[in-house]
């Protein structure tokens, strides 16, 4: 779980491992996970990138930039939330995300809200 706020926008993520859906045999770990995005300010502001770092547990580095999230750029007025679940693909069992979300409020200024870092891992790998 990660909960992060940044200049009124809070960022909550839950995570969860997909056993029925990775193949370990062949080295692919599917993992789910949902985030709510909440207006806790006083302003108006709307989601326009993403860009997520990805490391497996190799220390490998994966880098995704993009428009929206799930082919949305919601646009949250205060105390409004948006919420959604995306997946991430590993080749380790074990792994992190973390990343910002670009945001603009209504007079044009742009801010990254943080998605603080969350672990992502296969729970029969742990001891």
């Amino acid at each position: 779980m990660s909960d992060t706020t940044t200049q009124g926008i809070r960022v909550q993520v839950e995570v969860k491992f997909l056993p029925e859906q990775s193949e370990q045999d062949r080295s692919q770990w599917l993992f789910a996970y949902t985030i709510t995005i909440s207006n806790v300010g006083k302003k108006p502001a709307k989601l326009l990138n993403r860009h997520w770092i990805i490391t497996d547990g190799w220390g490998q580095v994966q880098e995704v930039k993009g428009p929206g999230v799930v082919g949305e750029q919601p646009r949250l007025l205060p105390g409004e939330a948006f919420r959604y679940t995306s997946y991430c693909p590993l080749s380790t069992p074990t792994g992190s995300m973390q990343g910002t979300y670009e945001m603009i409020d209504d007079e044009g200024r742009s801010f990254d809200a943080d998605i603080g870092e969350f672990m992502l891992f296969d729970p029969s790998t742990m001891n």
